[in-house]
């Protein structure tokens, strides 16, 4: 009944519109209708039923042998009424690892401290009493408040001799930045789109598996905070970089973090279940991987959970994508969590 319908997934297709330079050309249900691309046409199978068709999408994890995180935090006057934020969602994320194979680094965004400093990571066993111990020693003369996240991290990768005896070639790599401004670099990475692309190609070639998550201002539309932000504080380019890695994004004046948290601590470990962004109607959803459909016997849809259980795992690096008819009748519409989602309404 889908057939084809993987092939789109990407290009944020619905049966009803689409976006940008893509161009659906028929809306009549049991047809096939094809969708414009630049540079080639693609057939999709419209679902009997009709109705809206919404795509959750992610790309499997890499087993790695374990995962180096770093929290870069914004300094800055104005974060002072984050402390207590910054040190809960660094022990949520502690709670939220594996037993065993991760190290968690803290530092500022501000390059000439983060490239000086000399502070053995946080390893299992430590507890939220050492992460807040290390998390004070930034409170301590000098005081560093540079805003620059992209330079602070090269110069704790790059220049900084002593995190070399703890960063691990073979491991993951998480990056965490908390601020409530927008990313300012100027040294090594410049705050042109330039450098940003930059940052974002230096930071992919870091190890074969990254990740990335940003504490951050959002949209002011998308955002719960009020009468701080003004559009100078957004954290566009800390957004921008997060998206460039299906990363974690999550709205610093959100009063409770772990959800956005738990949701960039999974990243680094294969998921075996995916959460639906709309209720389905069941006997319209179907699987691929890699753009072929999964077997029904490889998964189970949950109701009670809105999400798909997958009885055999996705390999690594697969790109999963489940599509589905909307059920408007069926279930709340917005509750749930898959933020690597692909469609238009």
């Amino acid at each position: 009944m889908f057939g084809r319908l993987a092939l789109v997934f990407l290009f944020c297709l619905t049966i009803f519109g689409c976006e940008g330079d893509y161009t659906i050309y028929s809306q009549n249900p049991g047809e096939t209708v094809y969708v414009e691309i630049p540079g080639e046409t693609v057939y999709v199978d419209v679902p009997g039923e009709g109705g809206d068709v919404w795509v959750d999408n992610f790309e499997q994890p890499y087993t790695v042998d374990g995962v180096d995180i770093i929290w870069l935090i914004d300094q800055s006057g104005s974060m002072d009424r984050f402390d207590q934020a910054v040190i809960d969602g660094i022990g949520q994320m502690m709670n939220a690892l594996p037993a065993s194979g991760w190290r968690l680094g803290i530092t500022t965004t501000d390059y000439m401290q983060s490239q000086q400093q000399a502070v053995f990571p946080l390893v299992p066993g430590d507890t939220v009493a050492d992460a807040e111990a290390a998390y004070s020693s930034f409170a301590s003369p000098p005081y560093y408040h540079r805003e620059a996240g992209f330079d602070a991290l090269h110069g704790y990768i790059a220049l900084n001799s002593y995190n070399q005896t703890w960063l691990r070639e073979d491991a993951a790599l998480l990056v965490v930045f908390v601020s409530d401004e927008d990313e300012q670099s100027s040294s090594q990475f410049s705050s042109t789109n330039a450098g940003l692309q930059e940052f974002i190609q230096w930071y992919g070639n870091q190890r074969q598996s990254v990740y990335m998550a940003s504490i951050v201002n959002v949209d002011l539309a998308d955002s719960v905070c009020t009468g701080w932000t003004n559009m100078q504080d957004v954290g566009d380019r800390y957004i921008d970089a997060t998206d460039a890695f299906n990363g974690v994004v999550v709205d610093i004046c959100e009063e409770d973090w772990s959800p956005g948290v738990a949701e960039a601590s999974s990243q680094v470990e294969p998921h075996e279940e995916w959460p639906l962004t709309y209720a389905p109607i069941e006997d319209t959803l179907i699987v691929f991987e890699d753009g072929v459909p999964m077997a029904d016997a490889d998964w189970v849809y949950n109701a009670a959970t809105n999400s798909i259980e997958f009885l055999v795992v996705p390999y690594e690096g697969a790109l999963v994508e489940i599509g589905y008819v909307i059920d408007h009748d069926g279930g709340d519409d917005d509750d749930s969590a898959g933020d690597d989602d692909d469609s238009a309404e």
